[in-house]
């Protein structure tokens, strides 16, 4: 771990852990689920100590600062001095677990696939938690 080293965005996600191979950071970064200091950004982007990353994976979304750069993987006590996640990150992560364990509790699943009614009403059930945030 040095921080006078040019390290690619792809490695240095999959070199922090946050995707098990390049190539799944590659993805992520094509798809959109990776922005560098607000921006989409290219597998080739240079990062910096010191730069800002959001990363969506599944249902969460963190806020990471860059703290150190490598190139090599090495193990998970290694790859989280490379990074620190925002405290406001930390709480929304933990704030919409909440929400989604809550939801899923009080979730009424009717036996078999939902009718078009149901359906319906399980967007509108969605659609009205999401605005509530």
């Amino acid at each position: 771990m040095s921080n006078d080293t040019k390290v690619r965005l792809d490695k240095w996600l999959w070199a922090a852990r946050f995707f098990k191979t390049r190539a799944l950071a590659k993805k992520a970064l094509e798809g959109g689920k990776v922005h560098y200091d607000g921006h989409r950004s290219k597998c080739s982007k240079i990062v910096e100590v010191g730069g800002l990353l959001k990363i969506r994976q599944g249902w969460d979304e963190r806020i990471v600062q860059i703290l150190g750069l490598s190139e090599k993987r090495g193990g998970a006590p290694q790859a989280a001095l490379l990074y620190a996640e925002t405290e406001a990150s930390i709480e929304k992560r933990q704030r919409d677990a909440e929400q989604r364990k809550i939801l899923n509790l009080t979730a009424i699943t009717p036996p078999g696939k939902p009718d078009k009614r149901s359906r319906r009403q399980i967007q509108k059930t969605k659609d009205l938690l999401l605005t509530d945030q």
